[in-house]
C-alpha cells in the first residue's frame, strides 16, 4: 500500500503572501494613530480656547473696565476744571468756601475711581505709571486743602492767586495723564483684538491641516482596504476555479472508472456467464431425458441467465455502454422502458424539438440526473405514473421529469426551550 502526499497548494497556484493576509492589523493601527491624533488635537485646542478665554477675561474685558474708570476720572477732572473756572471768574458773587462741598463730593467719587480703577489695571500698567497718577492726585487735594485754608483764614485773593497759577496746572496735568492712559488702553485693547485674530487664524489652519490629514489617512485606509479585498476576491475566484477544476477532474475520473467497471462487468462476466450457460446447455442435451441430472443443470442454467441479466442491468446502471456506442437519445429510449418493466410504474416518454448529437460528459450528466430521479419516483413518491419529457432546443438541452406523489415527509420545527 503506497501513500501520496499532495501539497497543499498546487504548482500554479501561488502561497497568499503577507500583503494579502487579514487587514485587521494595519486597520486597528490606523484607528489607535487616528483616535490619538484626533485625543492629541482635542487636548490641543482646549489649551488654545483657554488661552483665548484668558486673554480675552485678563486682557480685553479688565481693559474695558479699566477703560470705564478712566472715564469717570476724566469726567470728575472736567468736572473740577469747570469749577476752578467759575472760581477764578471776576463775576462770581460767592465766596471760595462755597465750592468746598461741591470739591468734597468730587474727592470722594474720585477716591473710588480710583480705587476700582487700580484693581483693573494691575496687569497692564507699570508700577511707575501707578505711582505717577497717584501722587499726582495726593499733590492735587493737598494743593486743593491749602487753598481753602487760606479762602477760610480770609485770603480770598491769595487763594484765587493759587487756583489760577497752581491748581488748574495739576488739573490740566491729571486730565493729560489720565488721556494717555486711555489710549494705552485702547492700544492693548487693538493688540489684544490682533492677537485674538491671529490665534482664530491658526486654529483655522490647523483645523484645515487636521481635516486634510484625517481625510487623507481615511483614504488611505479605504485605498489598503479596497487593495484588500480585490486580492481576496481575486483569490477566492482563483481557488473558485481550482475547485471546478479539480471537480471536472473528479467527475471526468468518477465516470471512467464506472465506465471501465460496467465494461468489465458486460463483457468479461457477461462472456463468462454466457459461456458457462451454453456449456450447461449442451450438457444437458446429454442427460437422459427426465433425469434428475437434467432438472438440475436446468435450474443452474436459469440461475446463470438470471445473473447474466443481473450482471447486465448493473452494467447498464453503472455506466450503459449503448451511451457510448449509440449515443444519448437510443439510450434513453432503452432505458425508459426498461424501468417501467423492472418497477411497474407507468412512464410517459416525450420528446420536442430536433434532435441533435450530445457530447460524452453531458450525456453521461443527463443520464445520471435521469436514473437518480426515476430512482426517486420508484422508492419514494409512491406514484403510479410518472412523464418524462427531453426537450431539443436550438442551443440547450431541458429534461424534464414529474409525478404525483407523495414526496417527502415535512419535519414538525423543534424549539428548545
Amino acid at each position: 500500500m503506497t501513500a501520496a502526499i499532495l501539497p497543499l497548494y498546487p504548482q500554479h497556484v501561488s502561497r497568499p503572501s503577507p500583503s494579502d493576509r487579514s487587514p485587521t492589523f494595519g486597520l486597528l493601527l490606523g484607528l489607535v494613530i487616528t483616535l490619538s491624533a484626533v485625543l492629541a488635537y482635542s487636548a490641543y485646542m482646549t489649551w488654545q480656547i483657554r488661552g483665548l478665554r484668558e486673554l480675552q477675561t485678563n486682557l480685553v474685558d479688565r481693559n474695558r473696565k479699566d477703560s470705564l474708570q478712566l472715564l469717570r476720572i476724566q469726567n470728575d477732572l472736567n468736572l473740577l476744571a469747570v469749577a476752578m473756572r467759575d472760581m477764578v471768574s471776576s463775576n462770581e458773587p460767592y465766596p471760595l468756601t462755597a465750592w468746598s462741598a461741591q470739591f468734597e463730593r468730587i474727592r470722594t467719587d474720585l477716591d473710588d475711581a480710583m480705587r476700582l480703577e487700580a484693581g483693573f489695571a494691575a496687569s497692564s500698567r507699570t508700577p511707575e505709571q501707578s505711582a505717577f497718577l497717584t501722587s499726582s492726585f495726593t499733590q492735587f487735594w493737598d494743593a486743593v486743602d491749602r487753598i481753602f485754608a487760606l479762602a477760610r483764614g480770609g485770603k480770598e485773593k491769595d487763594a484765587r492767586e493759587q487756583v489760577q497759577n497752581s491748581l488748574q496746572e495739576r488739573q490740566a496735568s491729571l486730565s493729560t495723564a489720565v488721556a494717555r492712559l486711555l489710549v494705552q488702553n485702547s492700544e492693548n485693547e487693538e493688540q489684544a483684538g490682533q492677537r485674538i485674530i491671529q490665534i482664530y487664524d491658526r486654529v483655522r489652519r490647523q483645523v484645515y491641516v487636521f481635516l486634510a490629514a484625517t481625510l487623507l489617512a481615511i483614504l488611505l485606509s479605504s485605498l489598503s482596504l479596497i487593495r484588500w479585498n480585490r486580492s481576496l476576491f481575486a483569490r477566492l475566484e482563483e481557488i473558485s476555479e481550482r475547485r471546478s477544476e479539480l471537480a471536472q477532474k473528479l467527475i471526468a475520473t468518477q465516470e471512467s472508472t464506472l465506465r471501465y467497471i460496467s465494461r468489465e462487468l458486460h463483457d468479461e462476466f457477461g462472456q463468462i456467464l454466457t459461456a458457462i450457460g451454453s456449456m450447461l446447455r449442451r450438457a444437458g442435451t446429454h442427460a437422459p431425458e427426465g433425469s434428475s441430472l437434467r432438472a438440475d443443470l436446468q435450474e443452474v442454467m436459469q440461475t446463470v441467465q438470471t445473473t447474466l441479466e443481473s450482471v447486465r442491468t448493473l452494467s447498464q446502471a453503472l455506466h450503459p455502454v449503448m451511451l457510448d456506442e449509440a449515443g444519448l437519445e437510443s439510450t434513453l429510449d432503452w432505458y425508459i422502458p426498461n424501468v417501467e418493466r423492472q418497477t411497474g410504474i407507468e412512464i410517459s416518454y416525450e420528446k420536442q424539438g430536433e434532435p441533435f448529437p450530445v457530447d460524452g460528459s453531458a450525456g453521461v450528466h443527463v443520464y445520471g440526473v435521469l436514473q437518480e430521479a426515476l430512482n426517486n419516483v420508484a422508492r419514494h413518491s409512491g406514484a403510479k405514473r410518472a412523464s418524462v419529457r427531453l426537450r431539443f432546443l436550438a442551443s440547450t438541452l431541458e429534461l424534464e421529469v414529474k409525478d404525483h406523489g407523495t414526496g417527502f415527509p415535512e419535519r414538525p420545527n423543534r424549539r428548545g426551550s
